[in-house]
């Protein structure tokens, strides 16, 4: 039986293009939505015409029922859940912070913060349970580390809390064989512009990259599946940062 991943916001983006290399590289794939059905479905589709084994399901991982009906029906599909990928993530509107919301606030710290912790803490009481061995990869932001001055730093104090989050998990569970890692994207080609109001980010910020472009998800999933993958199995508590030199 091949190994159960879930991919939480695995309907768009950098979700998305890992759900679709996990299928390709034989796992089964849980394709995480919160409200998005179609786009999950549409990931789901494309895993199956290439001979994969993927299923969608809904939920909000900022809420703790939900994270366990999640990965409840992931076992009921295909078994034993043994890695995760926490990439569900908002960033709210983009603008000066002393312009943003308190409801903005919280509700990205909900989902990227609290939805990782939720997560996390189901897959590991589960692996614990079964004294099975896994790997968590958190998606975290190179933002994590520039702050994001005049944009997000909202979003980007919610990725440095995932960093810490990442670090210190890693070292509480290390002797039981599950590893945790993050990998830190740099700015990437995915709708998440659009939703944080500004879908003309990506011109606006390319000439900050060092490569001078910004990512494609499909550039982000390989390291991914990496530090899911057994050619990682010395890595963990580390933050793998991949935003082109940024």
């Amino acid at each position: 039986m091949a190994d159960g991943l879930i991919v939480t916001g695995g309907g768009r983006g950098i979700g998305a293009a890992t759900a679709r290399l996990a299928a390709q590289r034989g796992y089964a794939v849980c394709v995480n939505f919160a409200h998005n059905q179609a786009a999950a479905e549409a990931v789901v589709d494309d895993i199956k015409k290439g001979g994969g084994t993927a299923f969608a399901a809904q939920g909000d991982v900022a809420k703790e029922r939900d994270v366990a009906r999640l990965f409840d029906a992931a076992e009921r599909e295909f078994g034993p859940v043994r890695y995760l990928v926490n990439n569900a993530g908002i960033t709210g509107r983009i603008g000066k912070f002393t312009d943003l919301e308190a409801d903005v606030m919280r509700g990205v710290f909900d989902t990227n913060v609290i939805g990782s912790l939720l997560c996390a803490r189901e897959a590991v009481r589960r692996l614990t349970a079964r004294g099975a061995t896994g790997a968590i990869v958190n998606v975290s932001s190179t933002a994590a580390t520039t702050g994001s001055p005049g944009e997000y730093v909202h979003y980007a104090a919610s990725k440095a809390a995932v960093d810490s989050f990442t670090i210190g998990l890693a070292r509480e569970i290390a002797t039981q064989g599950i590893r945790v890692n993050a990998v830190a994207p740099g700015a990437t080609l995915t709708d998440i512009h659009a939703a944080g109001g500004e879908p003309g980010r990506p011109d606006r910020v390319k000439g900050r990259i060092p490569m001078g472009r910004l990512a494609e998800p499909d550039e982000i999933a390989p390291a991914i599946l990496w530090l899911l993958s057994d050619e990682a199995s010395y890595v963990t508590g580390a933050i793998l940062r991949a935003g082109g030199g940024f």
